[in-house]
């Protein structure tokens, strides 16, 4: 590794090997070396006069690209395309007059872009997968465990610790859903020519118009697309890459959700992020527990989330069949999002297989809240046993705000129940209180909730795709 040079932290810090080489340059060129020999193929079988020999001699050498040959060329003719042309048929001479037959740059430029997305998706989903299996234990694990809910983070109404976690996992379904959908629909370029119009190949096969639709078929089956874009110009639409950037800042949005959560419950000693044995949490503060993971998801978050901006300025200034102020926003906006949406899943199941809940100070917090939510069922409670619920109303205001005042202004535990004890006018004993505080009572059916929304919508759609199962932890690098 360079020391003296620029490296993204894509690179050395967040990504995995198999989705960095999903973007190398050795994926793209020999991606291209196969849309070639598709394209061979296809012509021949449709009567055009290229060799079994030929293919032969270009399957040879589909992987084994000779760099410097194709390097020297592009200095040269200052054209990319055309300079792995000639490296090619360097390797290949019998089949170098045949290489690249009626195709313009796009076939090869743009259908690998498409594969590459259509592929980055898949490990996508792969991954989205995993985070999902690892909430759902996580809910159904704490689905009973009562945690003080917030709303506006002012203490509301309890929940529980699965339930709060079924809402992380509700969005990423929604995200699942979207790539799913992008995956079955993403289309492939095809075989179009220099502005869409297919000339090249009416030359080539005679104005034979069967032949052509036959030859753009056959190479998207060979890529494994299920649509072929009926019509184009030179490329694509960038729309494409303007819908592929949005779905994954839509799961950004998700993970950086979850991630915030993490953070404040951190904040709060209520729930932390997986801290290893000789973690360092601070340089000048040795005792803190930095949530550096979840802090990573957001500030990744930030990035990706921004990016649909680019490719939409790239599609809405587009003139006419293409321009080529699109090739070097691509080249940063499509890999960079895959790439950076891929760390933050990584991270993301590694705490979801970690956190850490601690019961004991979830216990405290809603003791120290519980008082204020309970006024409600005690003044149910007196009611039965023959109160006035008007004058018992004011009462418990009344109590409610030297209790609070106590708190906030003396820093004292929340007396509120010791107060309505000695009032006299309640009618309740102390024993009345461990029935009516019942923290069951404060979930509602937040536990049943949870358990039914994992088994029932949670696991089943991630259950339709076996690829995730067999695919080992994330590993965070660093």
């Amino acid at each position: 590794m360079q020391k003296n040079v620029y490296e993204s932290p894509l690179l050395s810090r967040y990504s995995s090997s198999e989705m960095l080489f999903l973007f190398s340059p050795q994926f793209k060129f020999q991606t291209w070396r196969k849309l070639w020999i598709w394209l061979a193929e296809g012509e021949k079988e449709l009567g055009l006069p290229i060799t079994d020999e030929q293919i032969a001699e270009l399957k040879a050498h589909e992987a084994d690209i000779n760099w410097e040959e194709a390097a020297a060329e592009e200095k040269r003719r200052r054209h990319d395309v055309m300079a792995h042309v000639h490296a090619y048929g360097l390797q290949a001479p019998k089949a170098k007059g045949i290489i690249h037959l009626g195709a313009t740059s796009a076939y090869v430029g743009d259908n690998t872009d498409l594969i590459q997305m259509q592929q980055g998706l898949v490990l996508i989903r792969r991954r989205l997968c995993k985070v999902i299996d690892k909430l759902s234990s996580f809910a159904l694990q704490y689905k009973d465990m009562p945690i003080l809910g917030r709303t506006h983070f002012q203490a509301a109404q309890l929940t529980t610790v699965g339930k709060r976690a079924s809402l992380w996992i509700q969005d990423l379904l929604i995200d699942l859903e979207q790539i799913n959908h992008l995956i079955e629909i993403l289309p492939f370029r095809g075989v179009k020519g220099t502005t869409g119009t297919q000339a090249s190949f009416m030359e080539l096969f005679n104005g034979d118009h069967e032949k052509i639709k036959k030859l753009d078929a056959y190479v998207t089956q060979k890529a494994g697309f299920k649509k072929v874009l009926s019509i184009t110009g030179q490329t694509y639409t960038r729309k494409w890459d303007y819908i592929v950037n949005n779905v994954l800042a839509s799961l950004a949005t998700s993970l950086s959700k979850f991630a915030t959560d993490l953070r404040i419950m951190q904040g709060l000693k209520e729930i932390e992020e997986p801290f290893e044995k000789n973690q360092i949490g601070s340089s000048a503060m040795a005792y803190k527990r930095n949530p550096m993971r979840s802090e990573r998801i957001c500030s990744l978050a930030r990035f990706v989330i921004a990016l649909p901006q680019s490719t939409a300025f790239t599609q809405s200034t587009q003139w006419f069949e293409r321009t080529l102020d699109d090739s070097a926003n691509k080249r940063l906006a499509i890999p960079e999002a895959f790439l950076s949406t891929e760390a933050m899943l990584i991270l993301a199941e590694n705490v979801a297989t970690g956190m850490v809940v601690h019961s004991k100070i979830i216990e405290r917090h809603i003791n120290e809240e519980l008082p204020f939510m309970a006024t409600e069922n005690i003044l149910m409670e007196a009611v039965k046993k023959g109160g006035d619920r008007q004058i018992l109303h004011e009462e418990i205001r009344e109590l409610s705000q030297r209790a609070a005042y106590t708190v906030k202004e003396e820093g004292k535990d929340n007396d509120l129940l010791e107060r309505i004890l000695a009032s006299g006018k309640f009618g309740l004993e102390r024993k009345d209180f461990e029935r009516i505080l019942d923290l069951k009572k404060f979930t509602g059916r937040a536990p049943e909730q949870t358990e039914e929304f994992v088994n029932l919508e949670a696991r089943p759609a991630i259950e339709a795709f076996n690829d995730w199962k067999s695919a080992g932890d994330a590993e965070v690098k660093v």
